[in-house]
C-alpha cells in the first residue's frame, strides 16, 4: 500500500507541468472548451497504451540488466539539475514543434473548427482538424514527461501492476481536474523546487538501491513533505505579493 501511494504521489507531482503544456496547446489551436473533453478522453486512451509499453520495457531492462538502475538514477538527477537551473520560459509554441511540422507535411490541415471531429472530408481529401493536431501533440508531450516519471517510480517498485496502476490513476486524476488546475498552475511557482527535490531524492535512491535499503515510509514522508512545502511557500508568496 505504501509503495502504491508513494508511486502515485511521484507520478502526480511530475505530471503537474503537463497540465500547463496541455493548456498552451488548447489555447494555441483555439480549441473550444466543449471539444476539449473529447481530445482529453482520447489522450488518456493513448497515454494508457504508450505508458504500458514503456513500463513493461523499463521493468524488463531493470530485471535483465542490474546496472541500468544507475543509469536511470543519474538521468533523474540530471533532470532535476536541469530543471533547477533552466530559465523560466512559458512561451511554448506548439506550431513551431517538430510534430506539428511533420503532420503538416503528411496531410492537409484546416484551421476551421466546426465540430468535434478529428478529420473532415473536403473535395474528396481527408483533412486533419486542429483537434487532431492537439491530440497528437498532447500524446507526444505525455511520452516526453513519461521519460522522467517512469524511471522515478521504478525506484519505488518494479512490480508492473503497481507501476502501471499508480501511473494511470495519477494521469486520470490530473486530466479529470484539468479544467480546475489549468487556471491555477502558475500560482504554485515553488512546486518547481519540490519536483527538483523529489527527482534528486529518487535518483539518489536508485543509485543506492543495491547498497542501502531506504524504508518505504521515509520515501512517502519525504515526497509528501516536499509537495506540502512547495504549496505552502507558493501560497505565502502569493499572499505577500497581494499585500504589497
Amino acid at each position: 500500500m505504501l509503495k502504491y501511494i508513494t508511486g502515485y504521489l511521484i507520478e502526480l507531482s511530475l505530471s503537474i507541468d503537463n497540465i500547463f503544456v496541455i493548456a498552451v496547446i488548447f489555447t494555441s489551436f483555439k480549441i473550444p472548451k466543449k471539444f476539449q473533453h473529447r481530445v482529453l478522453f482520447w489522450g488518456i486512451i493513448g497515454a494508457i497504451v504508450f505508458r504500458a509499453l514503456m513500463i513493461l520495457f523499463g521493468v524488463f531492462l531493470i530485471k535483465k540488466f542490474d546496472w541500468i538502475i544507475y543509469v536511470f538514477g543519474a538521468f533523474l538527477i540530471f533532470t532535476a539539475l536541469r530543471m533547477l537551473f533552466e530559465k523560466e520560459d512559458h512561451h511554448y509554441d506548439p506550431k513551431q514543434s517538430f510534430v506539428y511540422k511533420s503532420v503538416r507535411k503528411l496531410m492537409p490541415i484546416t484551421t476551421v473548427i466546426n465540430s468535434q471531429q478529428f478529420f473532415i472530408r473536403k473535395r474528396g481529401l481527408l483533412i486533419a482538424t486542429p483537434l487532431f493536431l492537439a491530440l497528437i501533440l498532447i500524446e507526444f508531450t505525455d511520452i516526453l514527461f513519461a521519460l522522467d516519471s517512469i524511471p522515478a517510480i521504478l525506484a519505488i517498485t518494479s512490480d508492473p501492476f503497481l507501476v502501471f496502476s499508480s501511473n494511470i490513476m495519477a494521469i486520470l486524476g490530473l486530466r479529470s481536474m484539468y479544467f480546475f488546475l489549468a487556471n491555477m498552475i502558475e500560482r504554485f511557482g515553488y512546486l518547481k523546487y519540490s519536483l527538483v527535490a523529489i527527482l534528486t531524492y529518487v535518483g539518489v535512491k536508485m543509485i543506492l538501491a543495491h547498497h542501502i535499503e531506504i524504508p518505504e515510509w521515509f520515501s512517502l514522508s519525504f515526497i509528501g513533505l516536499s509537495l506540502a512545502l512547495g504549496v505552502l511557500f507558493s501560497l505565502r508568496s502569493e499572499k505577500k505579493d497581494n499585500i504589497e
